[in-house]
């Protein structure tokens, strides 16, 4: 769940994909032509297979997924999913607009930068509704409020989005936001606030990083920016070209039907699920299962759509954060609400 930058190609690779038929031959006998055979009734279609990059390694917030795949929902909808790990956060996105992927979990103002890039891509669920990424200050500082963040240094990971939140959080609160410094800290979150290298960090998660500082004894203020005037955007939307979705719209809605028997499935068999999780976690990326847990009991309510099915999105949402992303000049040219998401969530 870690955007590591906000810069797009417009160059995305062509991809020439080739569709072949298989012709069924006729038998011939003695100066005659036998009909042809039929298929067996009962015989099945071959499942539609859909590839899946992951925003990041795999954690809490992807139990839906595992969970689908191991209670058989995918195989269901006739499906043969593959789950796939990106090398690095930012390239879900790119993969999906370039058709090296089908589907892509990836960030809501994310996706309208790429759209105002001129990408292709467009979302198809709301996975994560509320943002994860917060303001974060030690406790045993002096910084407890956003208008005590005047002036001071903040860690963020080098996204211009982040240095808009902090500055939109400050003048919201009444203070002045000229005396801010930021220093890039790339992703080190903990080791820079545990250090006390800056004065408070942003772009770490609250089911994340704040749950790992806290058990390292370093219990922190959270400010969320929502509460002060950013837009309470999607943390993450799943994602996929303009293309696929023309090729594969059955398998997609297939897909989104599985998934939200998935997360249903997490959110009442909460042990079962983790225990999948870590079953399947990455070598390079071991998780605790303790911050897992924590993280997994955030999770389920801020992925909960209420009275609406699992995914489904409004297009306020994001017409509300198009207008703040332009208001902020993070993008410079209009997206299309109709351009940029299909509620296919049924």
């Amino acid at each position: 769940m870690k955007p590591m930058s906000n810069k797009w190609t417009k160059a995305i690779l062509a991809l020439t994909l080739a569709t072949g038929l298989a012709a069924c031959g006729n038998q011939s006998g003695a100066g005659t032509t036998a009909p042809q055979t039929p298929a067996p009734a009962e015989q099945a279609a071959e499942p539609a297979e859909l590839t899946i990059a992951l925003d990041w390694y795999p954690n809490a917030v992807h139990s839906f997924l595992y969970a689908a795949e191991e209670q058989g929902f995918f195989k269901e909808e006739n499906l043969k999913v593959n789950l796939q790990m990106p090398s690095d956060s930012n390239d879900p996105l790119k993969m999906a607009a370039a058709g090296k992927v089908d589907l892509a979990i990836s960030y809501q103002p994310q996706l309208v930068q790429a759209r105002a890039e001129g990408i292709p891509v467009v979302a198809v669920a709301a996975l994560v509704r509320h943002p994860l990424n917060v303001i974060m200050t030690r406790k045993d500082g002096d910084i407890d409020s956003p208008q005590k963040l005047a002036g001071k240094n903040i860690g963020y990971p080098s996204i211009p989005l982040d240095e808009s939140i902090v500055r939109q959080v400050v003048k919201h609160a009444g203070a002045d936001d000229s005396g801010l410094s930021f220093t890039d800290i790339g992703f080190d979150i903990v080791p820079a606030l545990t250090a006390k290298k800056v004065d408070a960090v942003v772009g770490g998660y609250i089911n994340h990083e704040q749950l790992i500082l806290e058990k390292n004894g370093i219990p922190v203020h959270v400010i969320k920016p929502s509460d002060f005037g950013v837009p309470d955007y999607y943390e993450l939307v799943l994602a996929t070209s303009d293309e696929t979705l023309g090729k594969k719209h059955q398998a997609v809605e297939g897909f989104l039907r599985a998934i939200a028997k998935g997360q249903d499935y997490v959110k009442n068999n909460k042990e079962k699920a983790l225990d999948l999780l870590l079953a399947k976690q990455a070598a390079e990326f071991p998780l605790e299962k303790d911050i897992e847990t924590k993280s997994l009991d955030i999770l389920i309510p801020l992925m909960d759509a209420g009275d609406k099915p699992f995914g489904s999105m409004t297009a306020e949402s994001w017409q509300t954060l198009i207008d703040w992303m332009k208001q902020e000049k993070l993008i410079t040219t209009d997206v299309k609400v109709e351009d940029i998401m299909r509620d296919l969530v049924k």
